[in-house]
């Protein structure tokens, strides 16, 4: 059988591999899996970010979930995790998202949530999969008259989830001033008005999307701009969201990078010191920083590692009790508040740190990790690489040999992204410029590969 959902949902350029009619049948087989259970007719809610292309595959998902007798409460444009929360707080029988995040905007994507709002198990998606790539429609019910699913628009869910992220703080930001870069998506709304009222000062940007702009050259992934604002006008910090509102990347007042290795470390000590840190436990991925592991031992708090993808953090944070996880890209869960990575709550627990120390933010990053040198260079492949170089033999050799240049003081890292076209190769030890060049021929042998 083949594969549609990735670590992320179903992702693909819009129209291409993710077409209207993929969406219908995703929509009709993923309502018939997730709503077994209901009682009645079940509902579904559905939320989307600025792409242009979320219109067109919105109808056609949701014309899968009408045609089997579900019903779907549209939330419009919207962060997923504002999803996750109001799938349980509307008592939904299972949530969605048309997002691919932060790829370009050409991409798109579908994601589910269960009845609580966490996304699918393995299992769950594998049996979606089976209905629609191997056309088992047969069995699944199609409804006709008063039985057919009906479609209605939820005009509150922007304001109860801004109340609910205000909810996760005890203080406010007075006197603070806070640099807000929304990457043209789905926190263009939600993130002033989550801040407004909250006491800082404010400067919202990249918040007029236009269906194109989303994630061009800003947001989470293209800090650039906002390190610039941030130190030329003396902000106390920036805040930087991807796409669909699930990742958080910070700025210090001097308009340096705090990733979101830096960010948990951060909220880790802080949570250890007030007894919040349930297990003294902290769950990251095989991609973050070696520092955060010698962090975790500085101050008396494990740091449990994870395959890559925020769903392998999830299960192992049920798995040990942890109430703390995420990846280095900034997707951050604060599962006491929410089933998935939430930026706007990542800001405001990270914000709240900020106020109630009293410490800059650059104090703050200094102390609670010290990050070991690390290059990443992404190589642009098709699937087919993708799937030869996990067992190429060749690669193996000269991964090998780049851990061995490192002196036993680093380690090497060959990644396939779940959601993008890429291998990921990273290098992590205490000489930069080995790492660069031992980085650089193993990607430029994966593109030969291509070749």
């Amino acid at each position: 059988m083949g594969k549609l959902f990735g670590t992320d949902g179903v992702r693909g350029i819009a129209n291409r591999e993710l077409t209207c009619d993929l969406a219908f049948k995703i929509g009709q087989a993923g309502a018939y899996v997730l709503t077994k259970a209901a009682h009645g007719k079940p509902k579904l809610v559905v939320g989307k970010d600025t792409r242009i292309s979320g219109d067109m595959l919105e109808s056609a998902l949701i014309a899968g979930f009408c045609s089997v007798g579900a019903s779907a409460i549209k939330l419009g444009v919207i962060p997923t995790p504002a999803v996750a929360y109001l799938t349980r707080m509307y008592k939904a029988d299972a949530g969605v998202v048309i997002s691919a995040s932060h790829n370009p905007m050409e991409y798109n994507g579908i994601k589910f949530f269960n009845s609580e709002g966490f996304k699918l198990s393995d299992s769950i998606e594998e049996e979606i999969e089976d209905i629609v790539l191997n056309g088992k429609f047969d069995l699944i019910k199609k409804c006709e008259g008063d039985k057919v699913g009906k479609v209605t628009r939820e005009e509150n869910g922007l304001v109860d989830y801004v109340r609910f992220v205000k909810s996760t703080v005890d203080c406010n930001f007075e006197g603070m001033k806070i640099a807000v870069d929304c990457a043209n998506g789905a926190t263009y709304l939600t993130a002033g008005k989550a801040l407004a009222g909250t006491g800082a000062s404010l400067l919202v940007f990249n918040n007029y999307p236009d269906g194109g702009n989303i994630n061009k050259m800003c947001g989470s992934t293209y800090p650039d701009g906002l390190c610039s604002m941030v130190k030329g006008t003396k902000f106390d910090a920036g805040i930087a969201f991807d796409g669909d509102g699930d990742r958080m990347i910070a700025v210090d007042e001097n308009g340096e990078v705090v990733d979101g290795d830096v960010v948990m470390a951060i909220c880790a000590e802080y949570m250890l010191k007030e007894g919040k840190l349930k297990n003294d436990m902290l769950v990251a991925t095989v991609m973050s920083n070696l520092g955060l592991t010698l962090a975790g031992e500085k101050y008396g708090y494990t740091v449990k590692q994870t395959a890559v993808g925020d769903r392998y953090v999830l299960e192992e944070m049920i798995r040990s009790g942890a109430n703390l996880g995420g990846e280095q890209s900034g997707h951050i869960i604060f599962l006491d508040y929410n089933t998935t990575g939430d930026g706007l709550v990542s800001a405001f627990q990270l914000l709240s740190v900020m106020k109630k120390t009293g410490k800059p933010l650059s104090i703050l990053a200094k102390e609670a990790m010290m990050s070991l040198p690390q290059v990443i260079v992404n190589v642009k492949v098709n699937k087919e690489i993708k799937e030869k170089i996990k067992n190429d033999k060749t690669l193996a050799e000269m991964v090998k040999s780049a851990e061995e240049s490192l002196n036993g003081c680093g380690r090497v890292l060959i990644r396939p992204s779940g959601t993008e076209p890429v291998v990921r190769v990273m290098l992590e030890g205490e000489n930069k410029e080995v790492l660069e060049k031992e980085a650089n021929e193993i990607a430029t042998y994966i593109e030969r590969k291509m070749a």
